[in-house]
């Protein structure tokens, strides 16, 4: 076993304020699907590797408590910027992590989930 993690999913109560959400901070177009009782749409990922989703079901609900999903920065700074602008809101950093870790900052997406955004060094 290479890694432990293999699927995330991030709770919505508006899929397409979510999805434009996301799409707009990571530049990136989102593949939607559905089952019975929810709607996703999929991170962008290369497949065997993790993957993730933004998920609406009525059993889940978004939440600035709990568990935090940190999603890789390839420009944290600008990522920022665009978080901002597309509705969400930066509620920590940029820290810059000891041991060459990286830098992070904590956001509030379109939702109200609280989610992480690490720059690797």
């Amino acid at each position: 076993m290479n890694t432990i993690i293999n699927w995330f999913e991030i709770p919505v109560q508006d899929l397409e304020r979510a999805t434009a959400f996301y799409e707009a901070v990571f530049t990136a177009k989102f593949h939607r699907e559905s089952m019975p009782g929810m709607e996703m749409a999929i991170f962008p990922h290369d497949k065997p590797n993790p993957g993730g989703a933004l998920l609406k079901a009525d059993a889940f609900k978004p939440s600035a408590q709990g568990s935090v999903v940190y999603l890789h920065a390839s420009d944290l700074t600008a990522m920022l910027e665009r978080v901002a602008k597309a509705g969400g809101e930066c509620v920590f950093g940029p820290q810059v992590l000891p041991d060459d870790i990286g830098t992070f900052a904590l956001i509030l997406d379109s939702e109200g989930n609280r989610v992480g955004l690490h720059q690797p060094a």
